[in-house]
């Protein structure tokens, strides 16, 4: 059986009786982009063909000896009824295109087709299908409820259903070849994120980072295309821009809001006709590389204020990801604060402190302008400073005064989907019985890490490992 793959990395069929047809699209093809393509000049050869070989596309012609296009059309509609099927052929009679739509056929072409008239047809077809697959594998990753790529998304620590939507989302989009635009707040993971689609996408090519704020156009354009010699002052030699590097990879564009209007006219370009200029050059260099773009801004109100283009904005959202800033996330502090105190005691090279029950619910009630990474150089800061088995609230608090972001306690509505003790036990519990279900739930949430369990329960690790004694379960 041949293994799935995404439109993008299969071939178009074009079936024609025709050599001087097949070379001339073929050439219409190639010269936007598409290289991977099959012609067929025997009608008696297409079926075959498909038993062995996925296809993105037919284009096909309906007069044709042996085995006419029609026939042709049928067969395949009736044995790979989600292969798309585009008619092109000198019959102009509308009675014919009818019946060839109602066959199943995707488009009608009469020749001679407009050179833009066919490759529109190929495009939208083809993005046609890209939709019906994400969608299906959304419903697949979203029924299934289990990742596919759950080492990939190791690096980023939570519990938040939040997040673990958008890990399924990530999976059922990360093979489209659309733009993705990531969301969210300073400090929150964009660019992490960025790295998991790229991961989890199976490129061959590299991750290539820049950031776009505080580049002019012609700083932009010479970092991201390159130049040729003698462009510029200075300019000695030939320069490989960074969307070279990222070819058959992933380019990410981190803080897009940023960008010069002239500049967002060039990237527009970029993402509308795969196709580039390095400064300094008359000729165009195609482009295959992903463009993912960040922003901490909010686009919309950019658009409305006249600084961002709104044409440019549709593009980049092929694809749209919102990362949800930390304060919304309280109970992935927790696995947070021990997850980067041992990240810091090992570059610090220090024992491992403990942090206090009221640490914990300091920070859980913190409503985090800097999300993750400001948790992690307060962690850092607070481990570095301390010389006992204990991080001291005080460095915590200090950090948080000086920044002037002291929170009130967090008034959380309850989330939904929300049960009460009742539902859990059947009756209502005894104390005992609730601490032995909060720790049994904290040990599964921090898959057997006592150090993690301990920071959830808002305990020490020695208060857990005794508790677990008691129960027979220590470690």
């Amino acid at each position: 059986m041949v293994e799935t793959m995404n439109n993008s990395d299969l071939p178009i069929l074009l079936v024609d009786d025709e050599q001087q047809i097949l070379f001339g699209y073929s050439l219409i093809l190639r010269s936007s982009g598409i290289e991977n393509i099959i012609t067929v000049k025997d009608s008696r050869k297409v079926m075959p063909l498909l038993e062995k070989q996925q296809v993105a596309l037919v284009v096909l012609d309906l007069i044709m000896p042996r085995i006419s296009g029609m026939e042709l059309l049928e067969k395949i509609r009736l044995e790979f009824p989600r292969l798309p099927v585009i008619v092109m052929t000198a019959i102009n009679e509308l009675e014919k295109a009818v019946e060839c739509m109602k066959a199943g056929a995707a488009d009608y072409l009469v020749k001679p087709v407009e050179e833009s008239r066919f490759l529109s047809s190929i495009q939208k077809v083809l993005e046609l299908e890209d939709l019906q697959h994400e969608i299906t594998s959304l419903k697949k990753h979203l029924l299934d409820g289990e990742l596919e790529n759950a080492e990939a998304f190791s690096p980023i620590i939570t519990r938040s259903k939040k997040m673990l939507a958008i890990f399924h989302y990530i999976e059922a989009i990360a093979r489209s070849q659309k733009p993705v635009l990531v969301t969210g707040e300073t400090g929150s993971g964009k660019e992490l994120i960025s790295r998991i689609i790229h991961l989890v996408s199976g490129l061959k090519g590299e991750f290539v980072a820049v950031n776009a704020a505080g580049l002019d156009d012609t700083m932009f354009s010479d970092t991201l295309f390159g130049h040729r010699k003698g462009a510029f002052t200075g300019a000695d030699k030939d320069r490989v821009g960074l969307i070279e590097r990222a070819s058959g990879g992933t380019l990410m564009l981190d803080e897009i809001g940023d960008l010069s209007k002239s500049s967002q006219v060039k990237l527009l370009r970029l993402l509308e006709e795969k196709v580039y200029y390095p400064l300094g050059s008359d000729m165009p260099e195609k482009s295959n590389a992903r463009i993912i773009a960040c922003c901490n801004l909010d686009l919309e109100k950019l658009i409305s204020d006249g600084q961002f283009r709104k044409d440019l904005y549709y593009r980049l959202c092929g694809h749209q990801i919102q990362i949800p800033p930390l304060r919304e996330r309280p109970h992935d502090v927790p696995l947070l604060l021990d997850h980067f105190i041992t990240e810091s005691s090992v570059s610090l090279k220090k024992k491992k402190p403990e942090p206090s029950p009221e640490i914990i619910s300091l920070l859980c009630n913190y409503h985090f302008p800097g999300n993750i990474r400001e948790l992690q150089g307060m962690v850092h800061d607070a481990v570095a400073r301390h010389g006992s088995g204990k991080l001291s609230l005080d460095s915590f608090k200090g950090l948080m005064k000086k920044r002037g972001h002291i929170s009130p306690p967090r008034q959380s509505a309850p989330e939904e989907g929300t049960v009460s003790l009742g539902d859990i036990f059947g009756h209502f519990p005894t104390l005992k019985e609730v601490e032995d279900h909060l720790i049994s739930e904290a040990m599964k949430c921090a898959h057997g890490r006592q150090g993690s369990a301990a920071a959830l329960l808002g305990i020490t690790r020695q208060a857990l490992n005794q508790r677990l004694k008691k129960k027979g379960g220590a470690a």
